[in-house]
């Protein structure tokens, strides 16, 4: 069995909701204080992954996280949630934790000194609402992937010299997923409108935890000019898989100077005059998913809001005619993207030999039955309606941390979480 490509997605919380906390995604800004439904959401990210599995490939699901967050409100002086002002409130409600893009960076073993799969939870540290979930994403990413059989790092220190916002801002390209690849991780500078949410100093320590080869190691620069349009995450204005690598001509300051690294792969460009970066933005083009079918051939699987976009579904049909992808499936993840996330944030990708497929907790992947268990849970806890002034309700809180309990039981998590 050859090496094979595993993802890992976030299963979207009960308390998603709307409450515009992450400043510089300019969705999660437009639709602030809007009414979700979190059980649609989660049902739309499940159908995700089922797609997935049916394709052929190991797909994983990452719990939701604790919520309300008791113990961070406890860190916070608070003894009842019902006290809490909403300022900290919502970030504690807050489902984030769905768009796994962020929760680790991971390197396979085929690009580590030591031959071993490496992960580093991301500290988030940039966004309270973010940065109160390193150490459950840490928890479980070690329930589903084993130690000794995968090495795990720590968060980075939460600080602004070390602000690590996960895979969002990393990409690999390789000949194939077996074989030792170039890791591209990608940093901001100043700006005058957003802030910029990964540091070259965070993206230089996971490579040095990771043990990678330094001369197939490349930090590229986000232009100020993307991120003020909303390009907060690398994943939005780029993607990649094996050789093929497709990215805005406005994302980068410093690409040129890595030419000659980039010149064993396929390099795409997406001009302005193609999809500009409003559009970009707005229809999520470049978070779509990159994938190698069984087959050999790669497809695309792309927001539905791409679709309905004449130009981002113009530059995708110019990439199958042209022979880079074979095909473009488009998912309605519309409660996501409300908020900010298509495809590539709800999922966290690695690369695995056979020997260390065998490692993962098999609780974690998804199979027909599970799929069936999880939308039987869905529709059991999750309501179809939620507002941030529902955040309010003293129901909510026990609705939710019971629901997560029974999912524990389902996957066999005998972490204390809770």
């Amino acid at each position: 069995m050859k090496p094979v490509e595993a993802n890992i997605d976030g299963l979207v919380g009960p308390t998603h909701n709307y409450a515009g906390l992450s400043f510089g995604n300019v969705a999660s800004e437009k639709n602030a204080l809007s009414v979700s439904n979190p059980r649609q959401a989660a049902l739309q990210g499940l159908k995700k992954m089922k797609f997935m599995h049916a394709l052929g490939f190991t797909q994983l699901v990452m719990p939701p996280h604790p919520r309300p967050d008791l113990r961070a409100m406890r860190a916070l002086g608070f003894d009842d949630i019902t006290k809490v002002p909403d300022e900290l409130l919502q970030p504690l409600y807050s489902a984030s934790a769905m768009w796994t893009a962020n929760a680790a960076t991971i390197s396979p073993s085929a690009d580590t000194a030591d031959g071993k799969v490496h992960i580093t939870p991301a500290n988030m540290a940039s966004k309270l609402h973010r940065t109160i979930e390193a150490n459950v994403t840490a928890t479980y990413l070690r329930e589903i992937f084993p130690v000794p059989d995968f090495v795990h790092h720590l968060p980075l220190p939460s600080t602004a010299m070390f602000y690590d916002e996960g895979a969002a801002n990393h990409m690999r390209l390789c000949k194939s997923y077996g074989e030792a690849g170039t890791e591209i991780f990608v940093y901001g500078g100043a700006t005058a409108r957003y802030p910029a949410r990964q540091s070259l100093q965070a993206s230089q320590a996971v490579a040095r935890l990771h043990k990678l080869t330094p001369s197939r190691t490349i930090f590229l620069l986000q232009t100020a000019e993307a991120i003020d349009a909303g390009v907060f995450h690398n994943d939005v204005i780029a993607m990649s898989n094996e050789r093929l690598f497709i990215y805005h001509e406005k994302a980068y300051e410093n690409i040129t100077e890595h030419k000659k690294a980039l010149d064993e792969f396929i390099s795409i460009v997406i001009t302005e005059k193609e999809l500009s970066l409003r559009d970009a933005v707005k229809t999520y083009f470049f978070n779509s998913q990159l994938v190698t079918l069984p087959s050999g051939k790669i497809m695309v699987i792309a927001p539905a809001e791409c679709e309905e976009n004449k130009n981002a579904k113009t530059c995708f049909e110019k990439l199958v005619s042209d022979g880079h992808v074979s095909q473009v499936h488009y998912l309605n993840l519309r409660e996501s993207m409300r908020n900010g996330g298509g495809p590539a944030c709800l999922r966290l990708r690695l690369s695995l030999n056979e020997t260390e497929l065998t490692k993962i907790n098999g609780n974690f992947i998804l199979n027909d039955a599970l799929y069936e268990t999880l939308c039987q849970w869905i529709e059991k806890h999750y309501r179809d309606r939620l507002s941030v002034v529902d955040l309010r309700d003293p129901s909510l809180a026990q609705e939710s941390l019971e629901a997560l309990s029974e999912l524990h039981r389902i996957l066999g998590i005998k972490t204390e979480m809770l």
